[in-house]
């Protein structure tokens, strides 16, 4: 049978050509299977894992029934939950629409706002944003989202997970309620599901994977490993004997572990690691995605932050420094490598205490993991981090009862009791202020005289 191309799916010549210039021509499953569902103007909820093209799968699309905003006011709402993203489908978008007139605009936290609404000065058809943002925008009428035709959110599960529900919600009521809702995510959760059921009507499902089924071009292994200060010296024999490890991407579970990684690290290979998380500015964080994504550093420590939807090329190795809580975030994690027709590694390394985490992931994705034997030249640092140290349970503490022994801090604080003499009526009155103020002056009259 022959293979379907990107010519197949009558999508304008100037697109076709911006494709062709990124070597792009045949579609992947995702982007095959949503072509016609879109086009048929109904809402539609796409289900499918990390890394197999969600973005062109819902652009090009639209971009084929998109017209030109004659008010300047969006026509197209691309939600998306992180900064990252925004400058990611941003820049897609403005590559795609190069030799077009659309006008592309993507926002986010963390910027001047004021700064953004100048962006609006000469109108926007297709706008990129984080919940938050687009709704601050919104409320101060720097933007309009009642020609909003193609309501977009990608990455549906994670803007759930991160709270974004009330802003999302906020946004439904600012736009037309005629409107096509096309909706991406990694995993089918119960916070979808409500999300569906409440706000969108019937969508068509395109299902491409069940959720949590491990991408077959990843090898996934992983070491029993003592702490966190061995996990340090394991990195680092793996880094200094595994040549093949030229584009790594270290996840931490949070960003004091990141820093703490990173500090090590960097120790060790000097100049060769970057460290990204959610504290860190956006500059920063923009320019480590950039230096890592053109190999002038081996590799990227991180958070979850980096999980979803980023779309960074070659990434050789993914490694879990530590295992996630969630189950999930380990299949968006690993979907970082073996992206496209690339094969992948992943590994994770795993403490006693980690080891029912890891249970939950096998079990999700209904594969057992290999374990590789520790290394002999690793040292086993037997010293814990803060995270790590046991926590002091008081068995069957003394319970001291404050109101017995008649001390002098009891004494003081019965003096102190206030009581209640029965309203105002019935107090002395002050005396200065007084409510016998004929009284009050003839005292001070009759002193006077005196």
């Amino acid at each position: 049978m022959e293979k379907l191309t990107f010519a197949d799916f009558d999508l304008p010549v100037k697109i076709l050509d911006v494709l062709a210039d990124l070597e792009l021509f045949e579609p992947t499953p995702i982007q095959e299977k949503s072509l016609k569902p879109i086009l048929s103007g109904r809402d539609v909820m796409g289900i499918a894992q990390t890394g197999t093209g969600k973005t062109l799968a819902y652009l090009l699309p639209v971009l084929k029934t998109w017209k030109y905003s004659k008010t300047g006011n969006p026509t197209v709402l691309v939600l998306v939950p992180t900064r990252e993203l925004v400058v990611q489908v941003t820049e897609i978008l403005e590559k795609l629409t190069e030799n077009i007139t659309a006008r592309v605009i993507g926002i986010y936290g963390g910027k001047n706002i004021n700064t953004q609404k100048l962006l609006f000065n000469d109108g926007c058809d297709i706008l990129v944003g984080t919940p938050g943002r687009v709704m601050d925008l919104s409320i101060d009428n720097a933007i309009s989202l009642k020609e909003v035709q193609k309501l977009i959110i990608d990455e549906f599960d994670e803007m759930l997970n991160l709270g974004f529900r009330p802003q999302l919600t906020h946004i439904f009521e600012m736009m037309k309620e005629k409107r096509q809702n096309i909706l991406f995510s990694a995993t089918m959760t119960e916070a979808v599901d409500d999300m569906l059921d409440e706000y969108f009507a019937s969508p068509v499902e395109i299902s491409l994977a069940k959720s949590g089924t491990p991408l077959e071009k990843i090898e996934q292994t992983g070491y029993k490993v003592e702490n966190f200060n061995t996990k340090i010296n394991l990195l680092e024999h793996l880094l200094k004997n595994d040549t093949d490890m030229s584009k790594v991407l270290i996840f931490n579970n949070n960003k004091r572990h990141a820093d703490l990684l990173f500090t090590k690290i960097d120790e060790l290979f000097p100049e060769q690691f970057d460290v990204i998380h959610s504290n860190k500015s956006q500059n920063y964080r923009l320019k480590a995605m950039k230096r890592f994504e053109n190999e002038e550093i081996r590799g990227l420590i991180t958070t979850d932050v980096m999980a979803r939807g980023l779309d960074i090329s070659n990434i050789t190795h993914v490694i879990n420094f530590e295992t996630p809580e969630v189950p999930e975030q380990y299949i968006h994690r690993i979907g970082r490598t073996g992206r496209a027709d690339k094969e992948g590694k992943a590994l994770v390394f795993v403490t006693k205490k980690e080891e029912p985490l890891l249970l939950d992931i096998e079990l999700l994705m209904d594969k057992e993991l290999k374990f590789n034997e520790f290394p002999e030249g690793v040292k086993i640092n037997p010293k814990k981090i803060a995270a790590e140290e046991d926590q002091v349970v008081m068995k069957n503490p003394v319970q001291v009862k404050l109101n017995e022994g008649g001390g002098a801090f009891h004494e003081k604080k019965a003096k102190n009791t206030k009581e209640n003499w029965g309203g105002p009526s019935k107090r002395k009155a002050p005396k200065k202020f007084g409510a016998n103020r004929a009284q009050q002056k003839a005292i001070s009259k009759s002193k006077r005289k005196k």
